[in-house]
């Protein structure tokens, strides 16, 4: 019964129990075994039992690569027998089956089939006059053929652009290529199977040997051959472990170690630098997960490699680390007497070292926890990567590498530009006991803005674009964030990225966003309310202001949905949590300068058509969902407390809304509190006054200023200025008598025959504008409205304009917030110091 219970296991198990019982067999006496040899067709007789005692049995073990060849084999042959029956329906589910054989193949990293090409061109051949023949037959194949037919054509014109350069390389000498495959693929043959007896001696004489075999362990590379860890046979050592790298069952761990063996043995500077560059990047092939990030320890033993490889090329100039370098052999010792020029050029990458490093750092802390203590001991190894980068700088100033410099010292001022004063210093100051410093430290500059210009104007004059873009980006950031607001808003309308961003790369687009709302909150900070109002204003409209600023992934709405693919990218595009911009704080500041625009244009306004026009949307959208609560309860959220304070603004309690805007807690993470405090009941006390005479200005014929400055706590000077200016800009008809001080108010009382003709007038000049619209379209002449000659026509040719690109870069779904559609607005909330805007001058 044991034979047929016998389950499904290795071949290895059944015939060990089979040899078992043919030796049980072999113990009986005769009388038992005759009748078992008559019944049992299979078991063997005694001499054969002898005879297999006597000899070795040798076994051809085959390898799984060999299996898998001869699986394709064999599906090409069964494709070529239904070839000649034109069954083009089991050519096609064979066909399927190759695929997912070779497949198979090259996810095990090993070299194509030239059995498969073979088939994939002559089937090319056979396809083609099948068709051929298809055509010209009067009686035509059945659908189901004729279908698998057309498909199999798709499938192999995939598969040959999928595989065109093997193809080429086939077919261009196809003997040298099978040569080439056999010599990846060599039978492997076992050791002879020893009979138990023979086992049994051995085991014995093994027994005695056991404590000298111990120490006798060696590690063997490719082969079979043992490594030698000695000076001599480094390269050749160093040879096998790289012939070994990226393959399938290589051990990681056992090649880093070897190398590491290998380093403390090296004698010679090219023999350090050549194990030093081997070792790095086989940290770096340890964790070849792309979700996941290297580990700290791993990352930190890198650093170090790199230091010390830094360290050698830097002190001796007649070795030099390059990118391209002529072809050597790399089993001979070579060193400066034996080259030409004296120079010992290596083939390597320094700066790719640098950026794996920064990129591994920075995911690192993309997958810890922000909240934690390890997050902030992960942070301090940030100390010790600035210190590597500028060493390196230093290396390619000597060296005088343009290229990889431009790079590193980006990767240096994107370290620092986001950061305040204090922590560049910190940064900075660990470079004092380093033996190689740049040309360019904070002792040199004596202040971070001085250091920091002089990293963007060295990559101003790089010749990659891309590092001149995020330069100047990183500089207006700087600025923006040390309150130079006039300085970064002037570098970023003459740089013109508004124009071309939307070309350039993600990360580059994103850098663009913080930009931008960092000069918004820069505007705010300075008391610049309009302008910051219109600075955030582009990005608060797409409500994905998170995933623009790569602080959150995309919110599935709309029915969606991201691809795992897209899912991952996102997140690995996601910014690290300390350099993250403050989203409610940012929420604050937009909310609270849209009301302070917002309020007094809503009580100026009569008509309720002139009501839906609204500036910001976002506040208004948030201003109609309050109007509409039935019980408003105390305020807990910034948006409670910023809708209740722009309700007590609409009636004139200035007081109210000041505290209400001034307890909003979030204030306290902006570096001057009080300062920005003070600056905010100002302009509340400012805009409280223009409300209350835009509100009340019908009711008077005068108002006194004495009054209204005791009413808005503002001195009578303020009081006169603001008002001369409101009736300077035509939005309060009314005039200033000094002698007595007092307003006096200007009203045309106009008749029902006047008020409708008004009424009139205007719908009638709305009809002519949308008929020449439409008549500009008609005509290709878009953005024709200049041509009228009037300021009112310019205007709206600049407008319509901005707005047609502004859906135009919406619909393309870039990265960023459409603000180059908005530009002229975006111009105009920065100043409104750009040439092409007329509008504001013919006013």
């Amino acid at each position: 019964m044991s034979r047929f219970l016998r389950t499904a296991g290795s071949d290895s198990s059944s015939s060990e129990s089979e040899s078992d019982s043919d030796e049980d067999e072999s113990d009986m006496s005769g009388d038992e075994q005759e009748p078992k040899k008559k019944g049992g067709r299979f078991l063997k007789s005694d001499s054969e039992g002898e005879d297999s005692d006597d000899e070795d049995v040798k076994r051809v073990v085959k390898s799984t690569k060999d299996k898998r060849v001869e699986e394709i084999e064999a599906t090409g042959k069964v494709m070529d027998n239904a070839l000649k029956i034109n069954d083009w329906v089991a050519i096609s589910a064979e066909f399927d089956k190759l695929l997912r054989l070779v497949q198979r193949q090259s996810n095990a990293a090993e070299p194509l089939p030239p059995f498969f090409l073979k088939t994939l061109g002559s089937l090319e051949n056979s396809l083609n006059a099948a068709l051929a023949k298809e055509k010209e037959a009067k009686k035509k194949m059945n659908a189901m053929n004729a279908r698998a037919l057309n498909s199999m054509k798709q499938k192999v014109k995939k598969s040959k652009q999928e595989f065109e350069k093997e193809l080429q390389q086939y077919q261009a000498d196809p003997e040298a290529f099978e040569r080439e495959f056999a010599s990846h693929s060599q039978p492997v043959e076992a050791a002879p199977v020893k009979p138990k007896k023979a086992k049994k001696l051995a085991d014995s004489d093994s027994e005695d040997n056991e404590a000298e075999a111990d120490d006798r362990f060696t590690t063997v590379g490719k082969g079979g051959k043992a490594m030698q860890f000695t000076a001599d046979a480094i390269l050749k050592t160093l040879k096998i472990v790289n012939e070994a790298r990226g393959k399938k069952n290589t051990d990681r761990g056992e090649q880093i170690r070897i190398l590491e063996k290998l380093l403390e043995v090296a004698v010679t500077s090219y023999q350090r630098i050549r194990v030093l560059l081997a070792l790095v990047s086989s940290r770096f092939d340890y964790n070849s997960s792309v979700a996941s990030y290297m580990p700290t320890d791993l990352w930190l033993a890198a650093q170090r490699e790199v230091d010390q490889l830094i360290s050698i090329v830097a002190g001796d100039s007649t070795y030099l680390v390059q990118e391209d370098t002529e072809d050597y052999d790399e089993l001979l010792e070579r060193s400066p007497a034996t080259e030409t020029g004296g120079v010992v050029r290596i083939r390597g990458s320094i700066i790719s070292f640098l950026e794996r490093l920064d990129d591994e750092f920075t995911k690192s802390l993309q997958n810890i926890d922000p909240h934690g203590t390890e997050y902030i001991d992960r942070l301090k190894d940030e100390k010790v990567l600035y210190r590597t980068i500028c060493r390196s700088q230093a290396f390619y100033e000597v060296s005088k590498q343009p290229g990889p410099l431009a790079r590193v010292v980006m990767r240096r001022l994107e370290h620092i530009y986001s950061k305040p004063d204090a922590v560049v210093n910190a940064l900075e100051s660990s470079l004092s006991s380093s033996e190689i410093t740049p040309s360019v430290t904070l002792a040199s500059s004596s202040a971070t803005s001085n250091l920091i210009h002089a990293l963007c104007v060295h990559l101003y004059k790089a010749d990659n674009s891309l590092l001149r873009t995020r330069a100047m980006l990183s500089h207006i950031y700087h600025h923006a964030l040390h309150n130079d607001f006039f300085t970064a808003r002037d570098m970023l309308l003459m740089s013109h990225l508004q124009e071309s961003i939307h070309s350039a790369d993600v990360a580059t687009q994103i850098l663009y966003n913080r930009t931008v709302v960092q000069l918004g909150l820069c505007a705010f900070r300075c008391g610049l309310i309009k302008e910051a109002q219109a600075t955030l204003q582009d990005i608060f409209t797409t409500q994905r202001v998170k995933e623009l600023l790569a602080q959150g992934v995309h919110q599935q709405r709309f029915q969606t949905q991201l691809t795992p693919e897209q899912e991952r990218a996102e997140r690995a595009r996601q910014l690290p949590f300390h350099v993250h911009i403050n989203t409610e704080l940012l929420e604050a500041a937009f909310l609270v300068s849209s009301m302070l625009v917002e309020i007094p244009l809503l009580a100026s306004i009569d008509s309720e058509e002139q009501k839906r026009k609204a500036i910001s949307k976002p506040f208004r959208r948030l201003l109609d969902f309050a109007d509409r609560q039935v019980f408003t309860g105390p305020p807990e959220s910034t948006r409670d407390h910023i809708m209740q304070a722009s309700k007590a603004l609409q009636d004139g309690e200035w007081e109210k809304c000041r505290d209400l805007i001034q307890s909003i807690k979030i204030w306290s993470l902006m570096p001057e509190v009080a300062s920005v405090k003070e600056m905010l009941a100002k302009r509340i006390q400012e805009q409280g006054l223009r409300t209350y005479l835009f509100t009340y200005a019908p009711y008077y014929t005068t108002l006194s200023l004495s009054l209204l400055s005791r009413t808005f706590s503002l001195p009578v000077r303020a009081v006169t200025s603001m008002i001369s200016k409101m009736i300077w800009n035509e939005e309060l008809s009314a005039s200033l008598d000094q002698s007595t001080g007092v307003v006096v108010f200007h009203r045309i009382e106009l008749s029902r025959p006047q008020q409708l003709a008004q009424v009139i007038a205007d719908k009638v000049s709305n009809m002519v504008e949308q008929n020449e619209k439409v008549l500009d379209i008609k005509l290709g002449t878009v953005g024709g409205w200049g041509d009228r000659g009037d300021a009112k026509g310019e205007k709206r040719g600049e407008q319509t304009q901005g707005e047609r690109r502004g859906r135009g870069d919406r619909t393309r779904g870039s990265y960023r917030g459409g603000t180059r559609g908005r530009g002229s607005r975006f111009a105009q909330g920065l100043g409104g110091q750009v040439a092409g805007h007329s509008s504001q001058r013919t006013r």
